[in-house]
């Protein structure tokens, strides 16, 4: 993974909007390492999905398809 889109900042803000009184430093950050994993493997298999069909760009089906 190149990137971390989602830091543990807003994996925080997430669980706090989900009804967490608190949130250990700890939960923020596997929470956000979680998020990244499954969006990077959903952005590769769309990827695959738009290579397969002869394109270049990365359409909204694609992405429907690779969750």
């Amino acid at each position: 993974m190149l990137s971390m889109p989602i830091n543990k900042v807003t994996a925080k803000r997430m669980l706090k909007e989900a009804g967490a009184e608190r949130v250990s430093v700890q939960a923020a950050e596997e929470l956000a390492e979680i998020i990244n994993k499954y969006a990077y493997d959903i952005a590769k298999k769309a990827v695959s999905l738009s290579a397969h069909a002869r394109r270049k760009t990365v359409k909204k089906a694609d992405i429907d398809l690779a969750i």
